[in-house]
């Protein structure tokens, strides 16, 4: 068995390095030696290498004081590496459990071998990696992947693009002799595209280049490349100028090689239609990049430039010539076909780009407020309230509902404006004010002068954004949207020290907090009195001799159908409930928005009555007596009311320790029972007075905590901060 050395630089990656050491030291194949170079990780890295270290002897350990870029931690790997052959994996992947053996085994006379590369989106595609961890055989790996893959065998691939099209040499085996006489190392002095001075010297000096079938590597795409983004998730500025670099020393050295010149040519014009005519759409970029880019244009191969369409022909040779101004308007009517191309697909973005292109450009109306609450779905939640108050007292501004369904019946007279239509996106881009409790999409463009008011939607119970390590919902983008979406925030509200804490740390919130509490509970304080109470079930014909049970839970990022839709099964036995407390109360179910049409109450009329599509949410607190949920934000605000709360945590493991994860210990802190059955709900609301008994104290302590910045008036506090005291 001849030895393998494999290499693994190491920096900042502690929420994947126990995944990726163990797919490695568990391999089938065991003659290996492993060398670990932390390269200056700030984060737990070093201490989980020296764990690692210490129960497997092959593994060998180096910690770099500070961070000297992978090629200068993967060259001291091969520096010290003794094996016969060597093999690269990053820190934040993994690999199938067999997947060294199987490279050994076919490598046969030639100096290099690799696999397939299977690339992970999500966290729902790490089930995949979990089969790596269980299974031996990986047959089901290969169903789960690759249904029609053909069986082991090695492929001499002759095209270099196909090859090295990732310029990575990850999942290669090569021969350390080989990587020694060829003098391989990796380029020092970029951080982005440094294992190109390795891969060209292999190009320009092999001509096939084998391909072993069904042998795995999982190549992680980090969800949060804001906090710590993978090197390819650098920004575009950073990604071009290195590439430029590289390229200039790989093609000076190696341009006259056939192969290699070739290769490099094909990488260069992928660049530029890819990355270097996008990074142009910014003019400034332009003067900053033309002249280094011209650099590189004035090595591609003569032959390589006459096969390009017309446009990018022409650009070339302005670079070439190096006519700034020229390129400049080429480059600029470049985006404009290109923007125009694609607005002519359909009216969305054709609105788009009259957003863009022409509104942002109009006037700012400066006395002009866009309001929308919960994506357009209804008139509700903080924005509602502080609409209301601005009217109430005659604030001289003109008003903008923006709802998926126009025609609501609201006070004022505001204007109703359809989401998505083009009047939306002209208000948006005109508009001086905008107030929302959820983020806008992210081709609305913030312009200059606009002041963006995010009211937020709760208290945060579940981990959010930037406090998750991991991301189950269907959107693998999750984390980058979220924070380019809250950028435009110019003010955030708080209802509580607590959530202020969380907002900084998970919304990477640095603007104006305001912290007043939440104008959506100003009626639980002012309204909360018999009257007003005994109105709204009169108007919403809940029965007045009966007791009234809330049952408001949330969402779970996992049970979805596809990205943005949904689904969830209520839990408990409705019917049952009804046969034993039917007597005395009725159930109001107010679901989370995303799942409002996934309900069905057939046959249980009189008893179930489904608001889950009401609009506000907290006149169905004020005419509740007792409220259920479960991870829901909802218990927060409701405990303002000082009302019996009941937890129905029927999945508290799975979402405590698996999707979510809370900020308090749900246990011990919420102000009620936690129940698991149906049985246990029954029970703790036939015996309502001794639970209320049961959990004073700790209610006591929530109320403090959480309820001590509401009093009435946040709406005031709120408008007069953003908007100012003047009245009309």
């Amino acid at each position: 068995m001849k030895k393998v050395s494999v290499i693994i630089a190491v920096y900042n990656t502690e929420e994947f390095l126990d995944e990726c050491l163990t797919s490695v030291v568990n391999q089938s194949y065991s003659n290996l030696e492993v060398l670990l170079i932390n390269d200056g990780s700030l984060d737990q890295s070093g201490a989980i290498i020296n764990e690692f270290a210490k129960r497997d002897k092959r593994i060998i350990c180096f910690h770099n004081d500070e961070r000297k870029g992978v090629g200068a931690a993967r060259n001291l790997g091969l520096d010290n590496a003794t094996g016969e052959f060597v093999y690269f994996v990053d820190s934040d992947d993994f690999i199938a459990l067999d997947t060294i053996g199987r490279l050994v085994e076919n490598i046969g006379e030639h100096d290099m071998l690799t696999g397939k590369r299977v690339r992970l989106t999500n966290k729902e595609d790490s089930k995949i990696g979990n089969m790596v961890e269980e299974e031996a055989d990986d047959g089901m790996i290969i169903e789960e992947i690759e249904e029609k893959v053909q069986e082991g065998r090695v492929h001499l691939k002759r095209g270099i693009q196909r090859s090295f099209r990732g310029m990575s040499i990850l999942h290669t085996l090569i021969s350390r002799d080989f990587i020694k006489v060829n003098n391989l190392r990796f380029s020092e002095e970029v951080d982005c595209y440094s294992d190109l001075s390795f891969i060209v010297p292999i190009i320009s000096e092999m001509g096939t280049f084998p391909f072993l079938t069904r042998c795995y590597y999982f190549k992680r795409r980090r969800n949060d490349p804001i906090s710590n983004p993978a090197l390819m998730q650098s920004d575009r500025e950073k990604k071009v100028l290195d590439f430029l670099s590289i390229y200039n020393q790989m093609k000076d050295q190696y341009g006259m090689n056939k192969r290699a010149g070739s290769y490099l040519d094909w990488l260069f014009l992928n660049i530029y239609r890819k990355q270097i005519i996008m990074l142009f759409s910014n003019q400034g970029c332009i003067d900053e990049f033309f002249n280094k880019v011209a650099v590189s244009v004035d090595k591609i191969d003569v032959s390589k430039r006459k096969k390009l369409n017309v446009v990018v022909k022409r650009e070339l040779k302005l670079l070439r010539k190096r006519k700034l101004e020229s390129y400049k308007r080429l480059i600029g009517l470049h985006h404009f076909a290109r923007n125009m191309k694609r607005a002519l697909k359909s009216r969305q973005k054709m609105y788009i780009y009259l957003y863009r292109s022409v509104f942002m450009l109009m006037p700012l109306k400066e006395k002009t407020i866009v309001f929308e609450s919960f994506l357009g779905k209804n008139y509700s939640d903080s924005p509602k309230y502080i609409y209301e108050y601005m009217l109430e007292h005659n604030y001289d501004f003109k008003y903008i509902w923006i709802f998926n369904k126009t025609g609501k019946e609201i006070p004022g007279n505001a204007k109703q404006v359809k989401r998505f239509s083009l009047a939306y996106y002209y208000y948006f881009a005109t508009s001086k004010f905008s107030v929302s409790n959820s983020r806008l999409p992210l081709k609305l463009n913030k312009r200059e002068g606009n002041i963006d008011l995010q009211t937020w939607h709760g208290t945060p119970l579940k981990k959010l954004v930037f406090d998750m390590n991991d991301i189950y919902s269907a959107n693998p983008n999750y984390k980058k949207h979220f924070f380019n979406q809250s950028r435009r925030w110019d003010y955030l509200i708080s209802p509580n020290q607590y959530s202020s804490d969380i907002f900084r740390s998970a919304f990477k919130f640095e603007k104006e907090m305001l912290e007043f509490g939440y104008p959506r509970n100003d009626i639980l304080y002012k309204k909360d009195n018999e009257e007003s109470i005994q109105n709204l079930k009169e108007s919403l014909q809940i029965p007045l001799d009966k007791k009234v049970i809330l049952y408001a839970p949330t969402w779970r990022d996992d049970e979805f159908y596809e990205p943005g839709k949904y689904k969830f099964a209520i839990q408990m036995d409705l019917h049952k409930m009804r046969e034993q407390l039917g007597d005395e109360y009725v159930v109001l179910l107010r679901m989370h928005y995303f799942i409002a049409d996934e309900i069905d109450t057939h046959g249980l009329e009189g008893f179930v009555y489904n608001y889950s599509k009401y609009d506000d949410i907290a006149e169905l607190y004020l005419i509740s007596d007792i409220l259920i949920t479960d991870y829901s934000s909802v218990f927060f605000d409701y405990a303002n009311l000082k009302r019996p709360i009941l937890f129905f945590t029927y999945d508290l493991e799975k979402y405590r320790d698996t999707l979510r994860g809370f900020y308090i210990d749900i246990e011990s802190e919420v102000p009620g029972p936690l129940v698991k059955t149906t049985d246990e709900i029954i029970d703790a609301v036939t015996n309502i007075d001794q639970v209320k008994t049961q959990y004073q104290e700790t209610y006591d302590r929530f109320y403090d905590k959480f309820c001590g910045w509401d009093n009435g008036n946040a709406s005031e506090n709120v408008v007069k901060t953003v908007f100012g005291e003047d009245v009309k």
